[in-house]
């Protein structure tokens, strides 16, 4: 069973639907009992950093996503998902993230003809043999939706890069903890193969 965290961020359908397509047996919950039950658990999300860390004490989910960490269940943080493991963003001073991982969420810098958002398909650049990437060619292309971009602290935990005027973290991986910047649900076959990669991952 894959768990889904429910904290009422969006695109948690989208996320379901594509692992539904690979069969996988999967439940959105944020019950602590059928979250910590799971074999894989995934923090999907879409929106603001301040707005979500309040979300997820509301429903006191933080300390099950510790307790998922120790557990060593793989856990997989998806778009603000990703942002939301480290310990700050630019986007919320003040707040407090869940610290899982080390580093910085910065706002992708002003540049002539740049949008911000970054929104739609750009290509990775793979390095340090990512569990996620088995299989996945250097250079595809997968879809992203962000303002906010990681900078890790551990270049060895970088396991996916992106440049959209800057150098963007895309993926990463340490011991137990996934996170990816992109949607692998909306990265068509390449994010559909990130998401099994997931799925048969062994605790």
């Amino acid at each position: 069973m894959i768990a889904i965290i429910d904290y009422d961020a969006g695109n948690l359908k989208s996320v379901e639907k594509a692992l539904k397509c690979l069969n996988e047996d999967v439940v959105i919950s944020r019950d602590r009992d059928e979250i910590l039950a799971a074999s894989k658990v995934i923090l999907p999300g879409v929106g603001s950093f301040g707005d979500a860390m309040d979300k997820l004490h509301k429903f006191n989910l933080v300390n099950t996503i510790n307790d998922v960490c120790e557990k060593n269940t793989p856990f997989l943080g998806i778009c603000l998902g990703l942002q939301l493991m480290f310990k700050r963003s630019d986007e919320s001073r003040g707040v407090a993230g869940l610290g899982l991982l080390d580093g910085e969420i910065l706002r992708i810098p002003d540049a002539p003809g740049l949008k911000i958002p970054h929104m739609g398909w750009n290509s990775l650049q793979l390095s340090n043999n990512g569990r996620l990437f088995e299989g996945i060619q250097e250079e595809s292309y997968v879809y992203f939706v962000h303002s906010y971009y990681l900078k890790a602290r551990e270049e060895s935990i970088v396991k996916a890069s992106a440049k959209y005027g800057t150098h963007i973290h895309a993926s990463v991986e340490k011991d137990n903890i996934f996170a990816c910047q992109f949607h692998p649900e909306k990265s068509g076959d390449v994010g559909l193969k990130i998401l099994k990669n997931f799925a048969n991952l062994q605790a």
